[in-house]
């Protein structure tokens, strides 16, 4: 099996894993990083979403030999103490219900308000489309993104 060096994080990792494996697998089984979840396996919920040089990706279709400088941010990663606004927001507009989305809902916001960080109401909910809420938190997902704008400007 091959050996990558991948930068996840803003830390060098070494693994040792097939070249078809998803970036998704390599963080959650060989480096404990939890946080990105399996949601469908086929890029289309956001549970898996992370960042690749800053802009969100699926981590379930994204084959850990696809990856060459490129830095990687897990939700471990966006901010050091937990202290994102966006993770603020989430928790002052109290967003989550099951939890499970919100890492992939979070990342995918993070990457969209670093192209626009003064959205429309109907620019944020372009942007969140394409992440799914099983328990359709849609309405305070919206509303924590607005408030994480009013602290980040």
């Amino acid at each position: 099996m091959p050996t990558y060096t991948l930068k996840i994080n803003k830390e060098l990792v070494t693994v040792t894993a097939d070249s078809d494996t998803p970036i998704l697998w390599i963080l959650r089984d060989e480096l404990n990083l939890v946080g990105t979840k399996f949601g469908c396996g086929i890029a289309q919920c956001g549970a898996c979403t992370i960042h690749i040089d800053g802009k969100a990706m699926r981590s379930c279709q994204l084959q850990v030999s696809a990856i060459d400088k490129e830095e990687i941010t897990t939700i471990e990663g966006l901010s050091k103490d937990g202290i994102h606004p966006l993770q603020d927001a989430w928790k002052a507009v109290d967003v989550p219900q099951c939890g499970y989305c919100q890492a992939g809902q979070i990342m995918t916001a993070a990457s969209f308000l670093k192209e626009n960080p003064t959205p429309s109401t109907q620019e944020i909910r372009e942007a969140m489309h394409g992440n799914l809420c099983r328990c359709a938190s849609y309405n305070r997902i919206e509303k924590a993104i607005a408030v994480a704008v009013e602290k980040m400007s």
